[in-house]
């Protein structure tokens, strides 16, 4: 029985350096009930193959069997969204069966299954699926992991034929893909490129710390991608060879989800899989070992510009467990008593100590080990002062038992994440079905219903007391082989030793560890005013929507439906968005994302708030859009009056806690060198702004900026916009109508009315930078093989050429799977080319399309010369009727399928009461955008793409010239 629970990867980001360090709830990954037990399902007397060790609530609403062949499946209805079947093909099949000399085999062999096989010629396949309204790479994909190859397929409007052709060309794939020495060839130059995009300072730290942790172990070698060598080394015989020994029946497992009968997908994967069948027998599952206590307990990585980081790691063998009622209490108590030290650790992070982020779980990794792992962030360069601090924290939660208090909380606020699973049971979708039941046998264990789940969850209530914890907490931070990694940009003499002198040194427990117990509920919230009165309620949009205006002037877009059961979308508009800032003056923009929400709501912190909105489904995200700044949650109906609340008091009483401040501050600083250790950071940090023809508003801030930031500029800049006008409320969901309308006039109603300033023109303006005849040169601090490119046109904005910029998504994803079959597919130059429109309707100016790709530094002129010849010939020539096709179908099965939640008609009405323009725009959207003619993209190729306007850039490493 498998539960979500993450651990924060290592991000450059510094929002997410920030927000990774709060608790999050734990969802449980657990499967709908949708459909009754059918024909074919087991019984209480003979228990699925799923189930065979297991004594938890079997899931009726999965099909199981097992065929002759020893291939076995699971099959359920589901219709979300509507038409689409969702088929996971897992082959157990990944890195960890590999020979030492075989290393990236495995992941070869995914890529060259989809190349092409006895039912389809290279490459046809990609083409096959986009004529079904097939999205390749997000509706067709495989995953190569140390323990498996997952292969995706969701297939929109799913008929017999279609589902039936699907599963035809899958069974070619696993039985008899097109392994000859052409394929293997043309292939090897596509994993290779794949290899050196992905090997930056994320890959090179992820390496470092598999060796480590696992020193001894397979796992510590055999990295997914392989090595340079050993891909060069592969060969037709070689590739045939491992296929033989893995890719097999008894090696395979199908689960489809999606809006089909049952009965039927079942006898599909009996007419194409049956007679799959293997001479002689497989290779057994090889042992993947067990920690070794003999191997060094401590390293260093180096890498240069990388923010420091501590890990330290308890390892414990990973063995099968029968997947019990019992364990799977036992493993839940385990996450509990691991939040309560994460939520002990992030109070500490957040009172501006030693370490600016650190957190505690538990992982089983790749069948390999089962450890509990300890991320440290330090604030500075004194990581053995942050170590100390969270070492003295574990040690507090070992040497006495937490309070009942501390236990109440995190058990809230699983219960909550659970008890949400079981509310939204009806609306999960078929492809997380689907995936979760591959996931849950890649493990070893099993899925549950949303409403099992719970009930496990609550029976075990009574065994998690006080000193259960406790010995859950000793457990986890002490049975196993100790290991820790120190990460850092520089090399030093002498650090090995002092990291293993610091993980040795006696510590004493914290004494300020533990969370004071406080009651916190809604009336410790600012109070409001008077509620608001509406003074005109009308139509708007879609059938159901209305347009609510209030007294003060408030604007409210609503959507009373029961789309998503139990669910509620709000987002607040208020103020001008970027438009506010000026294009030349810079502001501390850039630190609202974390420390706004962080800053409280009067008199009251982040603690307070966390506690006030535990066990409960209540949240607070900031963005800021090109016409508006918004704060989102999605709630639920017993939730949303005191959300929307929330929302309410944050916009007229804001709280100013410096603390957010100065840990968005440190953040910043932590983060800023790694911005410039790779291409893709490099962009990531410049190409907006570049874009953009310099405008501040999208340049990330300098050093400077950084150091200069004080809690005093960042209220002077935010507290103004915080009271700004004029303000426009969505809700959309599961609510009562007329109770929603009381509840948007006793909160936002209630706000005293706000001026709605008008914006200077010059922020109304987005530029597009000149044109230029060779690339702008940036250059990065990283790989030596590594560099990317870039190349934009302009484009324009607003809503007088909607149906153009509709058009324009049809002709970027032309222009991009050309790309993609040249770059990628026949010459394995780059791994990752995209082309994408941006069309701005908030500004007149200021859109573009843009190709971009990390390419070979000796390859970037060839990339340009591809660009520039697809761009061209697009311009000169009618695109083919089919490859219209393969463009548009996907296109339309993408919008009817986000058409049935209601985040995305949300999304379309963004600004609708306050500019017209917007519902007039959705309401054309399908027609706009899927009404394309071959002729039409090749006007829009011949106005756009145009030379004497295209913009360029390249980023090379330093040192080395563009070939």
């Amino acid at each position: 029985m498998t539960f979500s629970f993450r651990r924060s990867a290592a991000s450059l980001s510094v929002l997410a350096l920030l927000l990774a360090g709060a608790p999050a709830p734990l969802a449980a990954r657990t499967e709908t009930p949708s459909a009754p037990a059918t024909a074919g399902s087991t019984t209480t007397e003979t228990r699925p193959w799923l189930y065979e060790n297991s004594d938890v609530p079997i899931d009726t609403a999965w099909r199981f069997g097992t065929l002759s062949n020893g291939l076995r499946y699971a099959i359920r209805r589901n219709g979300v969204p509507p038409g689409q079947v969702s088929v996971r093909l897992r082959m157990d099949a990944g890195s960890l069966m590999e020979h030492a000399d075989e290393l990236g085999y495995a992941h070869f062999m995914e890529h060259l299954t989809f190349r092409g096989s006895r039912h389809v010629p290279d490459g046809e396949s990609k083409r096959i699926w986009q004529r079904l309204g097939v999205t390749f790479g997000s509706d067709s994909n495989a995953q190569t992991t140390p323990t498996g190859t997952t292969y995706a397929l969701d297939l929109p409007q799913a008929t017999q034929a279609s589902l039936s052709e699907s599963l035809k060309i899958l069974a070619g794939m696993m039985i008899d893909p097109n392994i000859v020495d052409s394929a293997v060839n043309a292939e090897r130059a596509v994993v290779l490129a794949e290899r050196r995009e992905s090997d930056g300072p994320q890959m090179r730290i992820s390496d470092a710390s598999r060796k480590h942790f696992f020193a001894g172990q397979p796992l510590a070698e055999h990295s997914p991608i392989g090595t340079v060598a050993t891909l060069n080394a592969v060969t037709a015989a070689k590739m045939e060879a491992f296929h033989q020994r893995w890719y097999r029946p008894e090696n395979a497992v199908i689960a489809i989800a999606g809006d089909i009968d049952p009965a039927l997908a079942e006898q599909l994967i009996k007419d194409n899989f049956g007679t799959w069948a293997m001479a002689g027998k497989g290779a057994p599952i090889p042992d993947f070992g067990a920690p070794d206590p003999k191997a060094p307990a401590t390293a260093i990585a180096v890498e240069p510009g990388i923010p420091m980081g501590v890990t330290m790691a308890w390892l414990r063998p990973w063995k099968p467990r029968a997947d019990t009622i019992l364990y799977n209490q036992d493993k839940l108590t385990d996450m509990l008593a691991l939040q309560i030290v994460s939520r002990r650790l992030e109070a500490a992070a957040r009172s501006g100590g030693s370490f600016l982020q650190a957190g505690a779980d538990q992982q089983d990794v790749s069948r390999s080990a089962d450890g509990t792992f300890v991320t440290i962030l330090p604030s500075g360069e004194n990581w053995q002062k942050a170590l100390q601090d969270v070492r003295a924290i574990i040690e507090d939660a070992k040497a006495t038992p937490p309070s009942q208090q501390e236990i109440d909380r995190e058990y809230a606020q699983m219960d909550t994440a659970l008890a949400i699973q079981v509310e939204n049971a009806d609306t999960e979708a078929g492809a997380k079905q689907a995936s979760d039941l591959v996931s849950a046998v890649d493990i070893r264990e099993t899925t549950v219903s949303p409403q099992a789940a719970l009930d496990i969850f609550r029976s075990g209530k009574p065994a998690m007391t006080p000193e259960k914890i406790l010995d859950s907490t000793r457990r986890l931070f002490s049975a196993g082989v100790f290991r820790a990694l120190l990460v850092t940009g520089k090399a030093q003499p002498g650090l090995d030793a002092e990291l293993a002198s610091a993980v040795a040194a006696p510590v004493q427990a914290a004494a300020n560890a533990r969370l004071a117990d406080k009651l916190v509920t809604m009336d410790d919230l600012p109070p409001l005013g008077p509620p608001g009165t509406v003074v005109s309620r009308t139509p708007i949009g879609l059938k159901g929507m209305e347009s609510i205006t209030y007294s003060n002037g408030v604007k409210l877009t609503l959507f009373a439906n029961d789309a998503e059961t139990e669910k509620v979308r709000i987002n607040v508009r208020f103020g001008h968005g970027q438009q506010a800032f000026s294009p030349t003056k810079p502001v501390p923009s850039w630190a609202a994302d974390y420390a706004l929400v962080a800053s409280g709501i009067g008199k009251l912190g982040q603690r307070e708030l966390d506690d006030l909105t535990n066990g409960r489904r209540m949240g607070m995200q900031f963005s800021i859009d090109d016409d508006a700044f918004e704060f989102q949650a999605v709630t639920r109906p017993a939730d949303y009056k005191d959300q929307l609340r929330l929302f309410a008091t944050k916009l007229g009483a804001p709280g100013w806690d410096p603390a957010p401040i100065a840990r968005v501050k440190t953040g910043a600083m932590v983060a800023y060198d790694a911005m410039s250790r790779s291409p893709d950071s490099v962009l990531g940090r410049d190409l907006n702004w570049l874009l953009h023809d310099k405008d501040v508003r999208f340049r990330t801030p300098s050093r400077e900026e950084i150091e200069k930031l004080s809690p005093q500029n960042f209220r002077a800049t935010w507290e103004p916009i915080l009271a700004s006008g004029p303000i426009e409320v969505q809700l959309f969901g599961q609510v009562n109508a007329e109770d929603a309308i009381k509840a948007i006039g006793a909160t936002f109603g209630a706000l005293p009315a706000r001026p709605d300033k008008p914006v200077p023109a010059a922020n109304r303006v987005m530029r597009f930078p000149a044109h230029v005849e060779k690339p702008i040169i940036l250059r990065h601090e990283g790989d030596k093989e590594q560099a990317a490119a870039v190349m934009a046109w302009p484009t324009s904005g607003g809503f007088a050429l909607t149906k153009e910029a509709r058009q324009l998504e049809i002709l970027t994803q032309i222009f991009n799977d050309r790309l993609f079959d040249k770059l990628r597919s026949t010459e394995g130059s780059a791994y990752s080319p995209t082309v994408q429109n941006n069309w701005p309707f908030s500004y007149e100016s200021g859109g573009y399309i843009l190709v971009s790709s990390q390419v070979r530094p000796d390859r970037v002129n060839y990339f340009y010369d591809v660009v520039k010849e697809t761009a061209t010939d697009l311009a000169k020539t009618a695109v083919t009727q089919d490859e219209l096709q393969r463009a548009v179908a996907p296109m339309q099965q993408l919008l009817m399928r986000a058409g049935t939640g209601n985040a995305f008609w949300m999304n379309q009405m963004e600004g609708a009461t306050h500019d017209p323009r917007y519902v007039e725009a959705m309401r054309t959207m399908a027609q706009d955008m899927l009404t394309v003619t071959p002729g039409d993209i090749q006007k829009l190729a011949a106005k756009y793409l145009v030379p004497a306007k295209s913009w360029s850039a390249v980023v090379l490493p330093e040192g080395v010239a563009a070939q």
